[in-house]
Parts: C-alpha cells; sequence; structure tokens
C-alpha cells in the first residue's frame, strides 16, 4: 500500500522516453527495453570497439553494452545516471550486460574490476561514481571483487564531453597513476566505464595499470559513442 502511495504522488518514468512506467517494469518501459541499440560486441572478438585501441595499448578484450547517440534513448539514460542521482540505471546496464558477458570466456580470467575513477574533489561534487554500480553488478554476477582504490585520478579537470578532441587528449597520461604492492602483479583487470568516445581516457588508464608487473588489462563499457 505504501508502495502504491509513493507511485501515486511521485510516478515513475522510464529512464529512456520520460512516458511513466507500470508496476511490472523497472528502469525502462518495455517497449525501449525493446529499442535500446545493443553492440553485440561480446560476440566479435574483433570488433569496432577493440580496434579503437589498435596500435595504442596491449588490451585483451574491449566491448560495449550499447550505441550512444546524441540526443538518443542511451544518452538520456547516461545522463540521468551522470547527473540526476539515478544511480539504479548502473546497477540495470550491469546486471543486464553481465547475462550477456556469460557467453563470453574473457570474463573467467579477470582477478578484478576496477572502474575509471574521478577525482577526489569531482567525487565530492557529484558525491558518487557513476560507474560504481555498474562495477558492482558485474562483481556480483561472477563473483569477481571490484577494486577502486589501485587507480588514482590525480588531476581534477573539467569534464571530458565538454572538451574538443584535442582537449581530451592533450596531456590526458599524466592524469593517473596506480598504487600498487607484489600482491597485484601478474593479475588480469577489468577496467570500466560509462561512455567510450575517442578512447584517450580508457588508454591512460591502462597503460597506468600496465606500470603493474605482469598485467593484462580489458575494458568494458556501458555504451560507445557511434555516428
Amino acid at each position: 500500500m505504501f508502495n502504491s502511495l509513493i507511485n501515486l504522488f511521485f510516478p515513475k518514468v522510464c529512464a529512456g522516453c520520460k512516458s511513466f512506467i507500470g508496476g511490472n517494469e523497472y528502469i525502462i518501459c518495455t517497449s525501449c527495453r525493446h529499442e535500446l541499440p545493443v553492440t553485440n560486441h561480446h560476440l566479435n572478438p574483433e570488433n569496432e570497439a577493440f580496434k579503437k585501441f589498435y596500435g595504442r595499448v596491449a588490451v585483451e578484450h574491449v566491448s560495449a553494452f550499447l550505441f550512444f547517440h546524441k540526443k538518443g534513448m542511451v544518452q538520456e539514460m547516461i545522463h540521468g545516471l551522470k547527473y540526476k542521482g539515478h544511480e539504479e540505471i548502473g546497477t540495470f546496464l550491469g546486471e543486464w550486460y553481465a547475462s550477456d558477458l556469460k557467453d563470453n570466456s574473457i570474463m573467467n580470467n579477470v582477478d578484478a574490476i576496477i572502474p575509471v575513477p574521478l577525482h577526489k574533489k569531482r567525487m565530492k561534487e557529484r558525491g558518487y561514481n557513476q560507474v560504481t554500480n555498474f562495477g558492482m553488478a558485474l562483481s556480483e554476477n561472477f563473483k569477481i571483487p571490484l577494486n577502486d582504490s589501485i587507480l588514482k585520478r590525480k588531476v581534477y579537470s573539467k569534464t571530458q564531453s565538454k572538451k574538443s578532441f584535442l582537449g581530451r587528449t592533450e596531456g590526458i597520461e599524466t592524469i593517473f597513476d596506480v598504487t600498487f604492492s607484489e600482491k597485484d602483479a601478474n593479475k588480469h583487470y577489468l577496467l570500466i566505464d560509462d561512455v567510450l568516445t575517442t578512447g584517450s581516457t580508457l588508454e591512460a588508464c591502462s597503460k597506468a595499470l600496465l606500470k603493474i608487473p605482469g598485467a593484462k588489462i580489458s575494458i568494458v563499457c556501458m555504451a560507445m559513442a557511434h555516428s
């Protein structure tokens, strides 16, 4: 009864199209769920996300769950996740993508899941890292620990989405660093982020993690920018 009253005065809306959603729907409406632009990257090791890192950094696997189009429903969902406190969207996407990634053996070899970190000032402003719940969902499904302390962002900078291509790549390799010990060596790390665009941030994070002796890197994102 209490939940019914809450829904009466504060009705839930779809994170994609903003229409009201029914009691048997969660996060997005049934219509949007069927229209989400899934990439199926997990079925193709040589997918377009993986190819972004050719000649840039050695990675074992790269995949994104959804295609991100400007003014599309995926952009609406990611915007709600990052700027409106809808952390449940990260959980929803992580749970869904985990079911797809079970078809890919790469997850069997991962030792730890590492979110792309926020600078402590940005974390204070936002109150949360938008990638954490996505990572926790993957962690729980695959029984792989999430480690948010090994990789650090040293430099506070303005939001990547507000930068030009050159602005996103300029000096980015100095932004991240790692703190590790002998127990972290010879492990396979799964680096996770929200949207793969130029790949510069993930490249810089990967290069920082590769300072760990014997480290291997794979990458999984919620979405990938697509023309």
